[in-house]
């Protein structure tokens, strides 16, 4: 099991990426247990997370300045089979956005980017791509340690022009 030390990035879907910054103690329904205080920064939202199984709740340490590379090659070059029905698309796409898997997310962005170019995106898929789009640029942005709107643009780089 992973344990996360006061400094830690880490990404909590579907808050994003915060710092742990330490561990409390709380009871909830009596019982008594150790949590990770987890802060999003830029707001003042707080979560806390058992110690025992913060795995149980997508907790997971935040994207490394060396995995960024892999990332972008996902988003310029990822290809899933999606269902070609909208609701059963849609649910798929959904579950792989709360997942919180950068990897899976980048090869999600990757394909929706591809349909967008060859044929355009019905709506629930254009609001699904800028959903992944800005999850990826904020993981991205805090392994780098650039604003998200380089991280936006660098993901333009990647795919050789700009976002609508």
């Amino acid at each position: 099991m992973k344990e996360y030390r006061p400094g830690d990035k880490v990404v909590l879907p579907p808050y994003g990426v915060g710092v742990v910054c330490g561990i409390a103690r709380r009871t909830v329904g009596g019982v008594g247990r150790a949590y990770y205080q987890v802060e999003f920064p830029g707001t003042r939202s707080k979560a806390y997370v058992p110690v025992e199984s913060p795995a149980a709740v997508g907790l997971r340490p935040a994207l490394r300045r060396e995995e960024v590379p892999d990332i972008l090659d996902r988003l310029k070059n990822g290809r899933v089979p999606l269902p070609k029905q909208w609701a059963a698309r849609h649910r798929r796409v959904t579950e792989i956005l709360a997942e919180g898997d950068p990897y899976r997310i980048a090869v999600l962005a990757g394909q929706l980017r591809a349909w967008e170019v060859e044929r355009g995106l019905p709506d629930l898929d254009r609001q699904a791509l800028r959903r992944a789009i800005n999850l990826l640029a904020e993981e991205v942005a805090q392994a780098l340690e650039v604003t998200l709107e380089a991280a936006r643009e660098l993901f333009e780089e990647v795919w050789g022009e700009a976002l609508n």
